[in-house]
């Protein structure tokens, strides 16, 4: 089961490759490789890792101190692992522990520079896609500056297969219709304001 995830990752990685780049992380046991990772604002961090583990944003001195707690606003996967959005990934350089491990020096780090020319105001301050990968249902959240705004998801052809309107709170969007595959969610017109929506 596990390899079959970690293929649908790697298969998800590869495909989107032109669009932007996704960086993932594992695990071996109790450490993350790679730990410290450098990425292009705009770039997508999956964390494919064992299910004890999880990613959790935490500040430079908890980081020293291996301690865990959160950095608030800061990003989280589940136990498993999951997708950190490039709204979660600004410019500069993010701390992050496994809750379980961190006493135990499991930490790294994702260091963002803007070599993209994507301003980061462009991207949604606070957005969120979960589940993702996802079966039936997926939530999106968003801030109080795009509720309202209509969205699309679009297929690898760039055809709409579902639209709707962003709510003030979580928009529920039913994909259980749409084949396994890779998605586009994109808020209004702004290429910048684009995701990737995995239909398992």
């Amino acid at each position: 089961m596990k390899k079959n995830i970690l293929l649908t990752l790697f298969l998800f990685s590869a495909s989107i490759s032109g669009f932007c780049t996704v960086h993932t992380v594992v695990n071996s046991g109790t450490t993350f490789n790679e730990a410290t990772i450098t990425i292009s604002l705009g770039d997508t961090v999956v964390f494919a890792v064992a299910g004890s583990h999880d990613a959790r944003e935490v500040n430079q001195n908890t980081w020293n101190a291996n301690g865990t707690t959160p950095l608030p606003n800061g990003f989280q996967t589940p136990f498993g692992g999951g997708m950190i959005l490039p709204n979660q990934l600004g410019v500069g350089t993010h701390f992050y522990v496994c809750s379980n491990h961190a006493s135990m020096g499991m930490k790294g780090q994702i260091i963002v520079e803007n070599t993209t020319n994507i301003s980061e105001n462009k991207l949604p301050t606070a957005f969120s896609i979960y589940p993702n990968p996802a079966t039936d249902l997926i939530s999106i959240k968003a801030d109080s500056k795009i509720h309202g705004s209509d969205f699309s998801i679009l297929d690898q052809m760039g055809r709409k297969v579902i639209g709707g309107q962003l709510n003030k709170e979580a928009t529920n969007v039913d994909i259980s219709a749409l084949a396994t595959g890779i998605y586009t969610l994109q808020i209004g017109t702004q290429k910048e304001q684009t995701f990737k929506v995995l239909k398992k």
